[in-house]
């Protein structure tokens, strides 16, 4: 018995040696002092950064500065790995960082040599279990936390602390159902060895437009912090790989920060925001090979309060954009705006609560669907910091905000994406990546959507099962796809007789309204173009240029429709004798020479080309079918005269017939075309 209580006071002893805390005290070292004294310095260092640092309240202030403390820290830890006051101060620094995971060894140690080494241990105890997934843990740890805080003016405090908590269960039940998602690095052509954040791309994933804290040549003008700026790069994706990444000219990068917001879905306009008046947000346009001059978006967007992060709808006239802006709803908040007539952004509209919290709004994106917006956020049901969160619009009201899952989101802040048109590909900015670097890496994330069941067939039995064949065939449960329902239109325009690449107009109609919803210009050096849209509705694509004829495609994809990617090459005409025009978006009732009032936007295109041009005529001419009523087409075809003379074109220039479809004319059996002829 005596025995084994000498083990217990033994054991106890030994437990207390090894947990011994030792203070960073020059009594303490006495058999090293050079050791001590250069330690001591790396001490005192890191803790003027600690110190200066824990009196600010600004979060992005605390991440950047905290982390400047690490490395003196590290420094006198090798001295002294049993100082709870490092160890905590070391801890709270990482938890500040990039390298948030690193936090938990140095708290825990500093818990086990010094519980009370700092009131707020227990809280940063929780966050560091939070980070690393162990939600039950962290939960706990909190809950200490708040039973320390004396009652009084802590409600602040006491908030924070319960959203902390909120947090892990929303984690912890986010962790149970992960998201079937896998990342790679964008790579070395993409990346550096400095912070890479908020990538952009064009719908078809072949542009990226990104934010750098590389040098690149900007030494010179490197801010007070000797830190450089951030400035915004492309990089073209050819063959499938991307191209090393290219500072934006100077104009749209100064010696301030600029950071990329937004890029429209053919690549060729670019908001960006600047670190002046508050934060303010800028547009440019790819004209050829060169952007225009910055131009800031308006008193209505722009502010002296911070505007940050952006997103254009499908067609271009609604933006999306966040602001810290007085009487909103948090501490950022989601607005939008409409283009006027005028082509000037209109009054900013606060989307409402169910979108925006007490806490803050971060990034938006708008997919091309029209409807579904993507954003990050501090609140809803957040994981840690920011989370992507989805929201859809249906009969103008968003629904409940879903937290798009882990390990998308994490207990860290999530805080940016772009996704591509078929939503089956994102880019983040990371600290997920391997190679020990420390700041942000941009990733790209696919996503491989719901498990879908296995069905075995005996007739391709690649790999070995022992399993046992069902006799009678079983009901599958049906995996409802969840792509977007868009198609993009996209290709090049061409001069017919040259081959030469044009710039055009390509105008977006919506056939049942008879509008133009959206308008690109296809590039004038590659004549490339490219139009994201929403499934659903009746479209008519027409591609203009003076001097030309118009080209005009119809794409009537019912609403159901998944992701649907359309290749078009267009060559325009001259717009002189001998040219044909292919009306493809005029429609007749079935059967009827009858016009329908989807035809309206071409027919009056049509007009104001024969208008414009009055030394030319005009042969409509409808094709049939060899077994087709030639009659009706050539009412078809007369029909269209008929309107066109309604309209004050003089019947003396218009004629119509009816002819045989061939074998080199088969698409336009059933359609009318018009030829144009000399006097």
């Amino acid at each position: 018995m005596k025995k084994h209580a000498l083990l217990l006071i033994l054991s106890c002893a030994l437990g207390q040696a090894v947990a011994q805390n030792v203070d960073f005290n020059k009594d303490n070292f006495k058999q090293d002092k050079d050791g001590f004294r250069e330690a001591k310095k790396k001490l005192d260092a890191g803790d003027d950064i600690f110190a200066a640092t824990s009196k600010k309240t600004d979060d992005a202030y605390r991440k950047k500065n905290y982390r400047n403390a690490i490395a003196p820290y590290v420094d006198a830890y090798k001295f002294n790995p049993n100082s709870a006051l490092l160890n905590y101060r070391l801890g709270v620094a990482y938890l500040f960082s990039d390298e948030k995971d690193k936090a938990l060894p140095y708290l825990e140690k500093a818990l086990k040599l010094n519980p009370a080494v700092d009131p707020e241990l227990g809280f940063y105890l929780g966050r560091a279990y939070q980070v690393k997934l162990e939600w039950q843990k962290a939960v706990t740890e909190y809950r200490k936390y708040l039973a320390t805080l004396p009652s009084g003016n802590h409600k602040t405090r006491m908030e924070v602390v319960n959203k902390s908590i909120r947090e892990c269960l929303s984690g912890e039940k986010l962790e149970k159902k992960p998201l079937r998602v896998f990342f790679d690095n964008a790579g070395e052509q993409i990346n550096s060895k400095y912070a890479d954040l908020q990538p952009v791309i064009s719908a078809d994933e072949t542009v990226m437009v990104f934010t750098s804290r590389r040098p690149a040549d900007q030494e010179a003008k490197a801010k007070v912090d000797k830190e450089p700026n951030d400035d915004v790069y492309i990089s073209y994706k050819v063959n499938g790989k991307w191209s090393t990444a290219k500072q934006l000219p100077e104009g749209i990068n100064t010696e301030k920060n600029e950071a990329a917001m937004a890029l429209s879905a053919d690549g060729q306009r670019l908001i960006f925001s600047r670190d002046e008046n508050g934060g303010n947000l800028f547009e440019t346009v790819l004209k050829g090979n060169e952007w225009s001059k910055p131009e800031e978006l308006g008193s209505e967007i722009n502010t002296k309060d911070r505007e940050s992060s952006a997103a254009y709808s499908y067609d271009g006239k609604t933006l999306f954009f966040v602001s810290d802006r007085p009487n909103g709803i948090g501490k950022g908040d989601i607005y939008f705006s409409t283009l006027d007539s005028k082509g000037n952004w209109g009054k900013a509209i606060n989307a409402g609560p169910k979108l925006n919290t007490v806490y803050e709004e971060g990034h938006v994106f708008m997919m091309p669907d029209g409807k579904t917006l993507y954003f990050t956020s501090e609140g809803h049901s957040s994981m840690g910091g920011f989370d992507i969160f989805k929201s859809v619009l249906e009969n103008g009201q968003w629904s409940e905000p879903e937290n798009v899952g882990y390990p998308l989101n994490t207990p860290d802040d999530d805080s940016f994406i772009s996704l591509s048109a078929n939503g089956r590909y994102g880019y983040i900015a990371s600290s997920r990546n391997e190679g020990g670097k420390i700041d942000q890496d941009i990733v790209r994330v696919t996503f491989i959507g719901d498990e879908k069941p296995v069905i075995l067939s005996a007739e391709d039995d690649l790999v070995a099962f022992a399993e046992t064949r069902v006799a009678q065939p079983v009901a599958m449960p049906v995996i409802e796809s969840k792509t977007p329902k868009t198609i993009l239109v996209q290709g090049v325009v061409l001069d017919a007789r040259t081959q030469k690449p044009l710039e055009a107009k390509v105008e977006l109609i919506d056939n049942v309204k008879k509008e133009v919803i959206a308008t690109v210009t296809s590039n004038s050096v590659t004549g490339k173009y490219l139009i994201a849209l929403p499934a659903g509705k009746n479209y008519s694509v027409s591609v203009q240029k003076n001097d030309f004829l118009v080209h005009s495609q119809n794409f009537n994809l019912p609403a159901n429709t998944a992701f649907t990617k359309i290749e078009k090459e267009v060559k325009l005409q001259p717009l002189d004798a001998g040219s044909v025009w292919a009306l493809q978006n005029v429609f007749f009732a079935e059967g009827q020479a009858v016009l329908l009032p989807e035809s309206m936007y071409e027919l009056e295109t049509l007009v104001e080309v024969l208008k414009d041009k009055k030394s030319l005529k005009a042969e409509m001419i409808g094709y049939t079918g060899e077994q087709a009523d030639q009659l009706l087409a050539g009412s078809r075809a007369k029909a269209v005269a008929d309107f066109l003379a309604s309209r004050g074109i003089n019947a003396k220039r218009l004629s119509s017939k009816a002819t045989e479809a061939t074998s080199t004319n088969a698409l336009s059996q059933g359609l009318v075309e018009l030829k144009l002829t000399g006097k």
